[in-house]
């Protein structure tokens, strides 16, 4: 089992912050180092200093370590438009070495594309972009010479589809959610892995099997994760003081979350791979609690 650290920028983190946290991965031995892609704060509470730009982060954090992963969970359809995101990610990977992946999503968030002048069309509009996002980015990876594309949506004339990523044929693309028809489809086509982030052991099962289900008629085969809020501590108080600081109960999180003792978050980790997952992200809160991620690193890691 892989274990990913996941963090949430836009809830209050410098660049800075994201660096520690990232070196500090590495480090500790963890497998990668994730991020939201979001522009304003979710929920109550102070903004800070508002949120930074997922890509531009991971082109620092490129440079910044050597052995982890970097990737988004998830990078919304709405943010970019397909041919510069393919350049962007293209040339991280190049920057990293080839560590990058990308999660990609719909977008979700009506809020902070009203804050920040970001369209959000409809569901089904903002569906038919993602697929139409979908296969521009791959064709432009992919593509042995120049690439067109003509959709409902966007247009690709003759593009030289460069430059070109490190990794080959391209870079893992990851898509998640719960919806029960169009997510399996398309994570069946071209999606490398599928997440289902914050839900129950019941619920990951139902999601895992309606994707297995679409890669039959497509003929692929996926790597399945999961996404938990983690909170972890070496005994019960230590458990409510990390669950406070981040406004969790410690009561109700283990029901779609990682909450308890290292050795109640191996045996849930361990239901989790019974299931088929092969990564956990592990969403980490409060950034500044560095102690958090040894304990998972010493007292969790080796055990999974």
């Amino acid at each position: 089992m892989k274990l990913r650290i996941f963090t949430e920028p836009q809830q209050g983190a410098t660049y800075d912050d994201l660096l520690t946290v990232a070196q500090a991965t590495e480090r500790l031995g963890f497998d990668a180092f994730f991020r939201s892609d979001h522009y304003m704060r979710i929920g109550p509470g102070d903004p800070g200093v508002g949120s930074t730009d997922a890509w531009i982060t991971l082109a620092g954090l490129a440079r910044e370590t050597s052995r982890i992963r970097l990737g988004t969970l998830v990078t919304p359809a709405t943010f970019r438009l397909p041919g510069p995101l393919a350049i962007s990610v293209a040339q991280i990977d190049q920057m990293s070495g080839g560590r990058v992946e990308l999660g990609f999503g719909t977008g979700w968030f009506d809020t902070e594309h009203a804050a920040y002048g970001i369209p959000f069309p409809p569901q089904n509009e903002r569906f038919g972009r993602f697929e139409e996002q979908l296969e521009i980015i791959t064709g432009l990876w992919t593509a042995e010479k120049s690439f067109s594309f003509e959709g409902s949506y966007y247009r690709v004339a003759d593009s030289p589809a460069l430059p070109k990523p490190v990794q080959r044929p391209r870079p893992p693309i990851i898509i998640g959610g719960f919806g029960a028809k169009r997510t399996p489809r398309l994570a069946a086509t071209y999606a490398d892995e599928y997440n289902l982030p914050f839900h129950t052991l019941a619920d990951t099962e139902q999601a895992f099997a309606r994707v297995r289900a679409a890669c039959e008629t497509t003929g692929r085969s996926l790597t399945y994760s999961v996404a938990q809020t983690t909170v972890v501590g070496a005994d019960r108080a230590e458990v409510e003081r990390r669950a406070a600081a981040i406004g969790e109960n410690p009561e109700t999180l283990p029901a779609g979350g990682l909450c308890g003792t290292p050795a109640e978050i191996v045996e849930k980790i361990g239901k989790f791979a019974e299931l088929g997952a092969e990564t956990v992200y592990l969403q980490i809160m409060d950034l500044n609690d560095l102690e958090h991620l040894e304990l998972i690193a010493a007292e969790v890691l080796p055990h999974v």
